[in-house]
């Protein structure tokens, strides 16, 4: 189904904005918490643009047994306690059927175990990691983008692909942020290398702050490290900062830079323009210019007609929220029945735009995650996405395993 321009979309001021509302009573509500402001702000306004690009679609569609959604947009300034407020107050006073959305991974902890308590579904459409779908997963919580570890996952297998050294172990450096992403992306890498029988050892581990603003000493250090490969775990405007600061040092030179999650982010190549390196193998959990398909092509040129602006990763797990709601509703036939809502949603399909021909993103009923295709590149100059210069090519592709991997458990290197 193609996308349909229904118009200019104007964000809504205040708390919350409603979306898909008409004079009939909605069927079901959702609370949708985005950052709209703040450093985590372009995620959350690209999410809001692909929540009303969902809403449109679902409308023009000529099946009637589609429900009728009610979406709230709440701005929760990447914090966690005004996250968990609004949370309360979706549930309390909005009497919403489904929370979905949020960006970090330790909000959506908090989000998560509140919405255990009142015993409401939790579409996750942007946080990454593990930890939402094995040590804290209950009944009510299901992620529909791609975490961390399915990232690590192919990631440990395009270097067992591409970097195997035949005379001595590679040597490994790692660069992320000091909290539970960076920590958990470190260990699902290096678990799924020894899964991988990838000879290499590790030449150093670096942890600055969340929103470091000089990397210098860390630079210093992974310059001098005799690094084979430097592996980072950063994403947003650290990514950006660490990638300028890097010029002025030898790193790019000395080591091949990679990174599996959010290295490819539209919106990284856009800020960076044309001081993104050439070279560097990268990932993301959506690519405007990946899959080739007339899905995917229409996908990103509605959301640029309606945003002025190419979508970052964060529009394609918001979009998926929407129809994955919408989907586990039609199917469970009555949103007040959460043993079928539960049912539907674990055996949940969804055919969305990220997806290569012939594939489609399916929940893990055992995890409630989302199983997705990754595919890593090389960065390379491609000037079609303006401001960007830079996007990726010279692609490796990793279908998912059939189901969630666990750090215990071998995987197939296919």
């Amino acid at each position: 189904m193609r996308c349909l321009l229904a118009g200019a979309f104007a964000l809504l001021s205040g708390l919350a904005s409603p979306f898909g509302a008409s004079a009939e009573p909605p069927a079901v509500k959702v609370g949708c918490l985005f950052p709209l402001t703040g450093p985590g702000g372009l995620y959350g306004r690209d999410s809001a643009v692909a929540v009303q690009m969902a809403l449109d679609d679902l409308s023009a569609l000529a099946v009637s047994d589609y429900p009728q959604l009610d979406v709230k947009i709440a701005d929760t300034r990447s914090k966690a306690l005004r996250s968990v407020q609004i949370a309360q107050s979706f549930i309390e006073e909005d009497e919403i059927d489904f929370l979905c959305g949020v960006v970090s991974s330790s909000i959506a902890r908090a989000v998560s175990a509140k919405a255990l308590k009142h015993e409401v579904f939790f579409i996750g459409t942007d946080h990454a990691s593990p930890s939402l779908v094995s040590e804290d997963l209950h009944p009510y919580y299901f992620r529909v983008s791609n975490d961390t570890r399915q990232s690590m996952l192919a990631g440990a297998k395009y270097i067992a692909e591409n970097h195997r050294l035949a005379d001595r172990p590679l040597r490994i450096a790692f660069v992320g942020p000091d909290y539970e992403y960076g920590y958990q992306a470190w260990e699902d890498l290096r678990a799924f290398l020894d899964q991988q029988d990838v000879d290499y050892e590790v030449s150093g581990e670096y942890w600055p702050k969340l929103f470091e603003t000089d990397y210098t000493l860390y630079l210093q250090q992974l310059t001098t490290s005799s690094s084979d490969i430097v592996v980072s775990g950063h994403w947003g405007l650290d990514l950006v900062t660490f990638v300028k600061q890097a010029g002025q040092f030898d790193l790019f030179e000395e080591a091949q830079f990679m990174n599996f999650d959010a290295g490819a982010n539209y919106e990284i190549f856009a800020e960076l323009g044309n001081d993104m390196p050439l070279g560097l193998v990268l990932s993301a959990r959506h690519h405007v210019n990946w899959p080739p398909t007339e899905r995917n092509t229409d996908f990103v040129n509605a959301f640029h007609a309606r945003a002025g602006r190419y979508p970052s990763y964060a529009a394609q797990g918001a979009y998926a929220g929407v129809w994955a709601i919408a989907e586990a509703v039609r199917h469970a036939e009555d949103a007040s029945n959460k043993d079928h809502i539960r049912a539907a949603l674990e055996g949940l399909v969804l055919p969305l735009p990220e997806d290569p021909k012939g594939f489609m993103s399916t929940m893990d009923p055992a995890s409630h995650q989302l199983l997705q295709v990754q595919a890593i590149g090389r960065t390379m100059f491609n000037n079609r996405y303006p401001p960007a210069t830079v996007q990726l090519g010279d692609w490796s592709v990793y279908f998912p395993p059939d189901s969630w991997p666990k750090l215990n458990q071998g995987v197939s290197a296919d």
